[in-house]
């Protein structure tokens, strides 16, 4: 019963979200996290990552096997990171949060989630990015 509540709810929001999203170029990104703090040494790698997750939309949803929610640019797991409606999760945010345009807040949570996971945390970054140039050259390319 309550994964049909979760389902319902979960249809619903898709419906009735009102978020402004953004779709990033992939230099533009680099420069978005660089002025966030992100250390240009990884800046390839957390853009392969994002390009491999969301493909570089801040309104990107994912439903897993297990439930949970992955949301927004990083596509943040919502059974541990964030909650629906209020704040909460190891992130103390909303999940909500993590589908708007703003990426500040998202960028504080997925440091989080980098100190506690790494990049092999993204199933997508190992499957893409793990040994593989286009971080390098992403980096190259962009600054």
């Amino acid at each position: 019963m309550a994964k049909v509540i979760y389902g319902i709810f979960f249809l619903l929001f898709l419906l009735f979200k009102n978020t402004e999203s953004r779709n990033y170029t992939r230099c533009g990104l680099a420069k978005e996290l660089t002025s966030l703090g992100f250390h240009r040494t990884f800046i390839g790698n957390w853009v392969c990552l994002v390009e491999s997750s969301s493909g570089k939309k801040t309104d990107k949803l994912s439903r897993k096997s297990d439930g949970s929610i992955e949301l927004g640019l990083f596509q943040i797991n919502s059974k541990v990171w964030c909650t629906f409606k209020k704040k909460g999760g190891k992130c103390n945010m909303k999940c909500e949060d993590l589908l708007n345009e703003d990426i500040t807040d998202d960028s504080k949570c997925v440091q989080k989630v980098h100190q506690e996971k790494g990049f092999r945390g993204w199933p997508g970054w190992k499957r893409s990015c793990y040994m593989r140039y286009l971080p390098l050259l992403i980096a190259r390319v962009c600054f």
